[in-house]
């Protein structure tokens, strides 16, 4: 053939979206092995109402059973409904008239010439033919044997094959790398997909992989069906490889459950309850849950009808993955998009039921598995089965989050459920500690309710109840509501004493006691352990033992760079001498430091080198090995000593994120000091004299504290809940 020649053959061709006179002009991109449905080419999508008429290879048979709707998500900028009207209408081809709507059973094709597909389909039959003469030539040795050529291998002498059969190995070798390389194009391109929350681009490119014949690994399957899911759901919450937050939180505002209507909680005065449980309201209640909370993260909107088509997509692209000719090994992230699915046709059981296939498929369910069962069964109104799922929860080791628990709450407080409205007191209680202030909102209408002023119990043993406080290390009885009678909120502030404002009741502190300070030190130990080299952890231990306890602890690097680049050991001894004049020991507290900031040009001078020295005197500092994460040092040292440790860090990444839940953030609170320095004056903030977390009095009263950022503790907002009837009998 003319065009070849001897060199190697390297074929650049592209792709043209052509565009009628009053649009942008024409763009030329380079074509993808897997085309892309661009944002441009959205613009002049076209709706076939005959579907005899397809272009065999086109994106026109490529669409499916059922054409995507009009109004479709964008690929790549957010807008508004009335930003969507305003775009380029649907056109059906050929025509000049008005555009028509969406209808089920069209198809959704873009325009393309049809010269292009017969081009491309030329330029494959002419590549087969170039690479089965041409390609063999760069491998081997030919040679010229009777009335035809044979080619034999390199250095290999009678290993040969005829023309035809290099031809075909040749064919077979471009067939499977060009396999490779669409696959792994493909995955770039679904990414980006996901990234955009680019619902319809994503279902284009399985459209054309599955026409080319490309093999879809997992990742593939997983980004395709979390856009699918989340389209059904409503919102699409653009995501890198279709990872999000994990349970309810990741779900469109849609299904979220939204503001209740205080004024149809509860019913007349006169209206019977019984002791600790009330009633269900019957079906009537999933009218009390309507949609439309705001969202937690920016989100895309997605019309019904595209809604709607995403889901059956969705169920197909599951299907295919499930079939015993794609052989796709089965994930946690696949189910969880099926479950969400699911809810987007308020189907619970179904949801349900996918998250118990897991233990048999061998899968770990994650806390987003739970979300679409949960978030169902709420919806619907079924409290008892919502709480079942919870259950399945806690034995799957899977510990709900605040997200959880209140949508667990406002289906409970809907379902006229104190005893679940008391259980779930104590969830946020030992889970959350300060609630949001949605949350807080809820708390308010549940305790405002008729409902609420008819729960709790007559008499009880004041002594078995102040008793049961003790034991519990102070905050909460747990024997239930006590009393009868219109519960009074207030929103109040605690002094510096620890005294609600509104009630004149002292809070109570609550500390980890002894054991749970033991168990707490050696499951520090063993992380840090496991993660430092060598022993040097255990000789951090060793020194410890000889030279402790402590008073309290300082965290030497977050000290010394407070307001600076570089590290300050001025600052860390200003620090370290205003916290032990605190103390009537008057002995110096542990400062831990790396020991890369007690090198170098810095500690040339003599002040440092003096600051140094006295600190060894005291034996009050320890240096770090390099290759070592101070973090476990001064956090270990506080726990084993059961003292302060002085740092703004807030301890909030991933070393810390693996410690207890239940310890960690109680013991933070007791022993944790935040400090300023202004003009070398240090001020501490030192714990304050009671516990931020929600407490029951011993008179039934509580106090809810409200999470709130960027506040003084004297400026927290609290929930104060009273009533006069909640005395003992």
């Amino acid at each position: 053939m003319a065009y070849l020649s001897t060199t190697r053959f390297i074929p650049v061709y592209h792709r043209c979206i052509f565009f009628s006179a009053s649009s942008s002009p024409p763009i030329v991109t380079r074509r993808c092995p897997v085309p892309t449905l661009s944002c441009h080419g959205r613009d002049v999508l076209d709706v076939m109402p005959n579907r005899d008429s397809r272009i065999p290879g086109t994106e026109e048979s490529r669409a499916g059973p059922a054409g995507p709707p009009r109004g479709t998500n964008g690929p790549t900028v957010r807008e508004d409904a009335t930003a969507q009207e305003a775009r380029t209408p649907l056109w059906r081809e050929g025509s000049r008239g008005a555009p028509r709507t969406w209808r089920k059973g069209d198809r959704v094709v873009l325009q393309e010439r049809v010269e292009w597909v017969s081009q491309e389909r030329s330029w494959r039959r002419g590549l087969t033919r170039s690479l089965g003469s041409e390609g063999p030539r760069a491998g081997k040795r030919w040679t010229r044997e009777g009335n035809g050529m044979r080619a034999k291998e390199s250095g290999k002498v009678g290993n040969s094959r005829d023309e035809g059969t290099g031809r075909r190995n040749a064919s077979k070798k471009m067939k499977r790398s060009k396999g490779g390389e669409y696959a792994g194009k493909l995955r770039v391109e679904l990414d980006m997909c996901s990234k955009r929350g680019d619902v319809m681009g994503a279902i284009a490119l399985y459209d054309s992989a599955v026409e080319e014949g490309v093999r879809l690994g997992q990742h593939h399957y997983n980004v395709l069906l979390y856009l699918c899911s989340s389209a059904s759901l409503g919102f699409v919450q653009p995501a890198k490889s279709g990872n999000t937050s994990s349970g309810i939180a990741s779900f469109g505002p849609s299904q979220k459950l939204g503001p209740l209507p205080s004024g149809n909680l509860g019913g007349s005065e006169g209206d019977d309850a019984s002791e600790g449980h009330v009633q269900d309201l019957g079906k009537n209640k999933a009218s009390l849950l309507p949609g439309g909370s705001k969202a937690q993260t920016v989100s895309i909107p997605v019309g019904d009808d595209l809604r709607e088509y995403a889901c059956a997509r969705g169920f197909e692209i599951f299907e295919k993955m499930c079939s015993e000719k794609e052989r796709v090994q089965m994930s946690e992230a696949a189910l969880t998009a099926k479950a969400r699915m699911a809810l987007s046709m308020g189907d619970s059981d179904m949801a349900f039921e996918i998250v118990k296939q897991m233990k048999d498929l061998g899968l770990k369910p994650k806390l987003r598995s739970y979300g679409p069962a949960l978030t169902a069964f709420c919806n619907g109104g079924n409290v008892e089965k919502a709480f079942e799922v919870e259950a399945h929860m806690l034995e799957s080791g899977i510990t709900p989050e605040e997200a959880e628990l209140e949508t667990l709450l406002r289906a409970s407080v809907v379902g006229r459920r104190g005893d679940k409205v008391y259980y779930l007191m104590h969830k946020f209680r030992t889970t959350v500690r300060q609630v949001s202030p949605s949350t807080a909102e809820l708390f308010e209408v549940w305790f405002r309710s008729p409902t609420a002023s008819k729960v709790g119990k007559r008499k009880w043993d004041t002594g078995a109840i102040v008793k049961a406080i003790e034991n519990n290390g102070g905050g909460w009885h747990g024997f239930g509501w006590l009393g009868r009678g219109k519960w009074t909120v207030t929103r109040s502030n605690i002094n510096k004493n620890g005294v609600c404002l509104a009630c004149g009741e002292k809070l109570a502190i609550i500390d980890l006691d002894p054991k749970e300070t033991e168990d707490f030190a050696t499951f520090v130990a063993k992380l840090a352990i496991k993660r430092e080299r060598n022993s040097n952890f255990e000789n951090f231990q060793k020194w410890l033992k000889k030279h402790g306890p402590f008073e309290a602890v300082v965290d030497a690097a977050n000290v010394g760079l407070f307001g600076h680049r570089h590290l300050s050991l001025s600052k860390v001894n200003a620090v370290a001498d205003a916290i032990r004049l605190r103390f009537t020991s008057r002995k110096w507290p542990l400062i831990v430091l790396h020991n890369k900031h007690l090198t170098g040009e810095h500690m040339k001078k003599p002040g440092n080198h003096k600051l140094v020295e006295k600190w060894k005197q005291a034996n009050s500092i320890y240096a770090t090995p390099t290759g070592s994460n101070d973090d476990w040092y001064w956090l270990y040292a506080a726990i084993r000593c059961n003292c302060l440790i002085v740092t703004n860090d807030e301890m909030r990444d991933h070393t810390f994120q693996i410690l207890e839940r239940n310890f960690f953030p109680k013991w933070k609170e007791r022993h944790q000091v935040h400090f300023t320095i202004e003009d070398s004056c240090v001020t501490f903030q030192m714990p304050p004299p009671y516990s931020v977390v929600i407490q029951e009095s011993d008179k039934g009263h509580w106090h809810i504290p409200v999470s709130e950022e960027a506040l003084l503790e004297k400026d927290r907002t609290w929930l104060c809940v009273t009533r006069q009837n909640s005395q003992a009998q």
